[in-house]
């Protein structure tokens, strides 16, 4: 992590900031530093080590004052560009503040770089709000008006959008939009099932999305009475999958398959043709799971290598696998070494698929927004547990008894299952 160490004591690591080491140190440290301490705890002890004086000598004392204020407003910056979900706690933001009236009598230029990070800060959390209270009034409306998947209101899918290149472009506002939301530390803090911040996080409410879509394609397809009906569902579900592997939309591809691969689909024999038949197996096999998904890591490192910069590429990976490396990484080996140390090697290996993700979710997506299907997509009703056509209650299940995992990879699962997400 830092100059190729591979264990150090905790409080070793803190002092280190004091210095402000490069960019890299820092993001992997204020990363991974929340597996042993809380955000707060770590700026109350880092704030201490640059703005501490007591050397009995004035003029030591201002140019440490001076040359601390710099490194902290440099740390600032850093830990507000990268984790703006920490500043959520009051606490946080009233240390943020004291910074800053530090730094006013200490050094100008160092004053106006916090401001201007606080002002980004601001910014990115009325952000941050004004999504999470969108997506509570949502819930709120889908609550309130349960409409039933077999109401004769409800139009199927083809008559509302029959373009599968048009529909993947929606599903693929999407997904970034969703990816933009996720905090790098959600990974991290959901390690631990105990710790409140994993509950309502953009992180669950991003798996779920993906419970949603694989619920929704199997829904559209139930519905239609008439074979030749379904059968057309089922091919346009066929193009659009096609069409999010050749967007980079990994995700949505995922989605489908699986929504695709339910008992009450997969039963339709007379539905899928031989012509579908085929051309659903080749997108099952890029996202078959032997070999660790092989055929899709593949796939994946060539797309994220197919662009001339990171904002014209989009990559969204199948986040839920996602997780689980991450989940397996933290697993696998002790964070602690028996010396007490912190694993330097482990909070690496983390770091870097999450470093990752944050270059995935810079892109910018260039489809046209379509509100119409976006809306269909967020709000049409879809089959659940609790629905009382029997016949299609099948239609929700969990995600990884379609993945055929195997029993050591089944226990990795059982971190995601707690926080109320399927995969």
């Amino acid at each position: 992590m830092a100059n190729n160490l591979v264990s150090a004591s905790l409080e070793a690591l803190i002092q280190h900031m004091d210095y402000y080491p490069d960019k890299p140190y820092a993001f992997n440290f204020l990363l991974t530093s929340r597996l042993f301490l809380q955000p707060y705890d770590l700026m109350t002890r880092v704030c201490h080590l640059c703005l501490e004086q007591g050397s009995g000598n004035e003029l030591l004392d201002q140019i440490r004052l001076y040359e601390g204020a710099k490194k902290l407003v440099q740390l600032m910056t850093e830990w507000t560009e990268a984790f703006p979900h920490d500043f959520s706690d009051e606490r946080m933001m009233s240390s943020l503040r004291d910074i800053t009236h530090h730094v006013a009598g200490v050094d100008e230029y160092s004053l106006r770089d916090i401001q201007q990070a606080t002002d980004r800060l601001v910014k990115r959390k009325s952000t941050l709000i004004q999504y999470e209270e969108e997506f509570a009034v949502l819930n709120s409306i889908l609550a309130e008006h349960p409409a039933s998947p077999e109401s004769e209101e409800r139009s199927g899918i083809l008559s509302m959008c029959d373009d599968p290149i048009i529909f993947a472009q929606q599903l693929t506002h999407i997904e970034i939009d969703r990816m933009s939301l996720i905090g790098p530390e959600e990974f991290t803090q959901s390690f631990t099932v105990k710790n409140p911040q994993c509950q309502g996080s953009n992180l669950e409410a991003y798996v779920r999305w993906f419970n949603r879509l694989s619920s929704l394609v199997a829904t559209e397809i139930c519905m239609p009475t008439k074979k030749k009906h379904r059968d057309r569902v089922v091919k346009f579900f066929i193009n659009v999958a096609q069409q999010c592997l050749d967007i980079g939309n990994f995700n949505s591809l995922m989605a489908i398959i699986v929504g695709m691969n339910m008992n009450c689909i997969s039963k339709l024999k007379k539905t899928w043709n031989k012509d579908n038949t085929h051309r659903f197996k080749t997108l099952e096999n890029l996202m078959d799971q032997s070999y660790n998904f092989k055929n899709y890591r593949t796939a994946l490192h060539e797309m994220s290598n197919t662009a001339d910069s990171t904002q014209e590429k989009i990559v969204i990976p199948f986040f839920c696998l996602l997780m689980k490396d991450i989940f397996i990484l933290d697993e696998s080996c002790a964070s602690r070494l028996p010396n007490g140390h912190i694993n330097l090697e482990k909070l690496e290996d983390i770091t870097k698929p999450i470093s990752q993700f944050l270059l995935w979710r810079q892109a910018i997506c260039p489809f046209h927004k379509d509100e119409t299907i976006l809306q269909f997509l967020i709000t049409m009703p879809i089959i659940t547990e609790d629905d009382p056509l029997s016949h299609q209650s099948s239609i929700i299940q969990d995600a990884h008894s379609i993945l055929f995992c195997s029993a050591t990879e089944e226990d990795s699962f059982i971190h995601l299952n707690a926080l109320g997400m399927r995969l």
